[in-house]
């Protein structure tokens, strides 16, 4: 029997920035935390020479201020001109951390509408990636940071995803099925605890028939209850065509009061959403990562444990 697929509240893709071809110009900043040092600059540059394109290194790439990569301004400055530069064709984030939603109210929206140009990161970038959504209606990519060491897995789903134009995702290893189903739909989200913090805020990207996907990392299992359950009485999950969840890397299950397992967690949050659902996605803080063009169309069969984007 064919499976019925789920487009509720539809909303078209978002415009897809230009493919980078060998010798792109690419922008590495730190919008977010800071660099650990040279080495992780080096990684990053390195990391950008071997898929063939041309690192243009920030300014305040290296800044550290507490736990900012500099100060806001530097940090904006640094992102705004990437953005503006008409020479730059695509800003990799070389790290997440903390800060990056500090800085949204500074950024040129306008000037990437003009001229897109694809942004990656993830984690903390999951506040860059909400924002371009909402104010420049342009696609973006939740990949391995600049200063990750690439796998040959995150490399080819990279390579996929801004490279090729092809679908960079596919078929989970080990899927576990919350809610069978096939769903179609924009795919938005990244970092649960980043999104919930977008709750209230102009840059709340839109769930309207979406495929929301969402890992966390080094968040107590009683926390992302919590912040689940606010996505469900904030009416989030009510919106969405599907739910994948990823990794959720060091959460542990254990609090002062009890234990709950993260399963039981993810499971409440599936059945509240009564939408297709599967977890185990490979998305977060892992080795081993897919790239995610957030705003393209997808189609999730959570039954089949695959995800493939068109």
């Amino acid at each position: 029997m064919t499976a019925t697929v789920r487009r509720s509240h539809p909303r078209t893709a978002l415009r897809r920035p230009p493919l980078l071809a060998p010798g792109a110009r690419v922008a590495l900043v730190s919008p977010a935390g800071p660099l650990r040092g040279p080495a992780d600059l080096e990684r990053a540059i390195a990391n950008v020479q071997s898929l063939g394109w041309e690192p243009i290194v920030a300014p305040n790439v290296l800044a550290r201020r507490g736990y900012f990569a500099g100060s806001d301004d530097e940090r904006a400055g640094d992102l705004r001109r990437a953005l503006r530069d008409p020479e730059i064709d695509a800003v990799w984030c070389a790290r997440g951390g903390y800060g990056a939603m500090r800085v949204l109210e500074s950024l040129d929206y306008a000037a990437l509408a003009r001229r897109p140009k694809a942004l990656l990161g993830f984690s903390d970038i999951t506040a860059l990636h909400a924002a371009l959504a909402t104010r420049s209606g342009i696609a973006s990519y939740h990949a391995p940071t600049a200063r990750g060491v690439l796998t040959a897995f995150s490399r080819d789903s990279l390579e996929r995803a801004v490279v090729r134009g092809v679908d960079p995702c596919g078929a989970i290893q080990s899927p576990r099925v919350l809610r069978p189903g096939v769903a179609e739909g924009r795919l938005v989200g990244g970092n649960l605890a980043l999104l919930v913090a977008l709750l209230g805020t102009p840059y709340f990207p839109p769930l309207d028939g979406a495929i929301l996907v969402l890992e966390d990392v080094g968040e107590a299992v009683y926390r992302l209850d919590r912040m689940l359950v606010q996505l469900r009485l904030a009416g989030a999950l009510s919106r969405i065509a599907g739910l994948v969840f990823g990794a959720f890397t060091d959460c542990p299950e254990t609090s002062d009061d009890g234990v709950r397992r993260l399963d039981e967690v993810l499971d409440e949050a599936a059945a509240a959403a009564g939408v297709p659902a599967l977890a185990n996605a490979p998305v977060g803080h892992i080795d081993e990562q897919w790239t995610l063009p957030l705003g393209l169309t997808a189609t999730l069969d959570a039954g089949a444990g695959t995800l493939h984007v068109h």
